[in-house]
């Protein structure tokens, strides 16, 4: 849960982390403007999570953003809005029996190190962090007797009502103390959840637009459980306050906290909660103190005797630096956003597809804006959303997409460099010729001096003119040439999709003489080809520039032409 004024200590390892931007190079009022605009941002998140159970952004995201806030008041400390008020409509009409006091992050294993070690490693609790809504429970006589929403830590809302309908709640308490007060996280059941694997699943935003809704959903209910993660009413000792919470029948809860006298014993629960399976989501570990203050002591703030100890971030917020319109070899537009460096699951990530330019029309992302981004199977970056955009937009050129049939651009010339370009990765690549050594750095590199005024001169090219050639040298230029000279002998099908033919379905390909002599009639007529496929088909086989390579490679003895 987001706790209020423990954030400072997020906000300070994040923005201390070596791939966190720098100060935006903004004059005074532009400063002032975005930062009240992200002050405001931020603002509507807390609202709409504090009193709506709605979570607009990922904890993740919001942790980030709100770290770059407190970076940017930081380096705009003259236009800074106020701090926010984290908690300030979050305060219910119920006082709660017990303090909810939060707790600080700790950023990584030496902090947690070093805060156990000013313990002596002494009398020192791990236990998962859940990722649920945070509830303090009241059992008078052994009966529940109220359920307070966390609010402010010190006010919430009364849930009693809906608390009475989920049967994961215990409504009794055999063997209990005359007042039993708990305090613990009402989670999203997920059986066999791996966090590692899974996520969050917003679980936690599942739980509390469930408590928010009316009527409370019985259906929503049943999916609703408990962890109780502290007695404050309990006994001084640990070991105590675990036995009497298995005694009153939550030995559930109980099993999931565990002693630990080392980092190493706290990696090793941390690691285990995080690949293996347990019943709710979890964001974390938690570390306790065994002893700590009496509850009537507790304040609304994070203590010095809990900690946690969040696991890496799912996502990652980052900074638009530029857009980059890349033209693929048929003419569409495929846009690339550049960004800041930001580290994500140990990864640095520079850059992320968003897809096509119509995509990127709807999402308007330019320089300047926040984006949110995650890893696809653990490696591959993914755009997320735009999180926040820039109050002053930055101009953009924006390529123009309309009229192209992706039969133009077989020469370098101006507003075509992309595209032909393109069409050399894709000839040389693994699909096309496999011309070892070829990439697009190599294909620029030929572009920029000259030697590559159509698709086809890369044939005739020597080992002396390709050593000439910045960036390649005599030895390689000797191998690529060889690799050139080979390609000749590469069958007739794969220089034909070398050459962007389109797909053909599973027509017959015998010869160029035979394909450029079919219509479009002829090519419907084979197998797995449709009239906008045939159509496409004839244009590709009469095209002057294509008939011009075809002349070509008759010429260099390639067979099948």
């Amino acid at each position: 849960m987001r706790q209020g004024s423990h954030w400072w200590m997020l906000a300070g390892w994040l923005l201390a982390r070596p791939c966190m931007a720098a100060c935006p190079a903004w004059d005074a009022p532009r400063a002032a403007h975005e930062l009240q605009a992200l002050h405001d941002q931020l603002d509507g998140w807390n609202h709409a999570y504090r009193t709506e159970g709605r979570s607009p952004v990922d904890d993740a995201i919001y942790d980030q953003a709100l770290a770059r806030y407190e970076g940017w008041r930081a380096c705009f400390p003259a236009q800074a809005p106020p701090p926010l008020a984290h908690l300030a409509d979050a305060s219910g009409p119920v006082r709660t029996p017990v303090a909810q006091t939060g707790l600080a992050k700790l950023p990584d294993a030496k902090a947690v190190q070093a805060w156990m070690a000013a313990r002596d490693n002494r009398d020192l609790w791990v236990q998962p962090k859940a990722d649920g809504v945070a509830v303090t429970l009241l059992y008078v006589d052994g009966r529940l007797r109220q359920a307070v929403s966390r609010g402010d830590g010190l006010h919430g809302s009364d849930w009693t009502r809906q608390v009475q309908r989920i049967d994961a709640v215990p409504k009794r308490l055999p063997h209990a103390p005359a007042r039993v007060v708990l305090q613990g996280e009402l989670v999203w059941w997920l059986p066999g959840h791996r966090q590692a694997h899974d996520g969050g699943v917003r679980a936690r935003a599942d739980v509390a637009g469930a408590l928010a809704r009316e009527p409370f959903d019985a259906q929503a209910a049943s999916r609703i459980g408990l962890f109780v993660w502290d007695w404050p009413s309990g006994p001084a000792d640990m070991h105590a306050r675990l036995t009497g919470l298995q005694a009153m029948g939550l030995g559930a809860s109980a099993a999931l906290t565990h002693p630990v006298h080392d980092l190493a014993g706290v990696r090793q629960w941390r690691e285990r909660w995080y690949r293996q399976a347990l019943p709710f989501a979890t964001d974390g570990t938690v570390l306790r103190q065994g002893h700590r203050p009496h509850a009537r002591d507790w304040q609304p703030a994070p203590p010095d005797w809990a900690v946690a100890w969040k696991y890496p971030p799912a996502q990652a917020l980052a900074t638009v630096r530029a857009v980059d319109f890349r033209r693929g070899r048929r003419g569409g537009v495929s846009v690339v956003l550049e960004l800041e460096p930001v580290v994500l699951d140990d990864r640095t990530v520079q850059r992320v597809s968003v897809g096509s330019l119509a995509h990127w029309r709807r999402l308007d992302a330019r320089p300047g804006d926040q984006v949110s981004i995650s890893l696809a199977g653990l490696t591959i970056p993914r755009f997320d959303a735009v999180v926040w955009r820039t109050r002053e937009r930055a101009a953009v050129a924006v390529p123009e997409e309309a009229g192209r049939d992706g039969l133009d651009c077989w020469h370098p010339k101006a507003g075509c460099r992309r595209q032909f370009l393109a069409r050399l990765v894709w000839l040389g690549g693994g699909q096309g010729l496999r011309l070892d050594g070829m990439g697009e750095t190599t294909w620029r590199a030929l572009i920029d001096a000259g030697r590559m005024p159509s698709l086809l001169d890369w044939l005739s090219l020597t080992p002396t003119q390709m050593a000439a050639v910045q960036g390649v040298g005599s030895a390689r230029a000797v191998r690529l040439v060889q690799a050139f000279t080979h390609a000749r002998t590469e069958s007739f099908d794969r220089w034909l999709l070398a050459l962007g033919m389109p797909p053909a379905g599973k027509a017959s390909l015998p010869d160029w003489a035979t394909l450029a002599g079919r219509s479009a009639a002829d090519w419907e007529g084979e197998p797995g080809v449709g009239p906008g496929r045939a159509s496409r088909l004839h244009a590709f086989f009469h095209h002057p520039d294509v008939v011009a390579l075809a002349v070509r490679l008759h010429a260099a003895g390639v067979a099948g032409f």
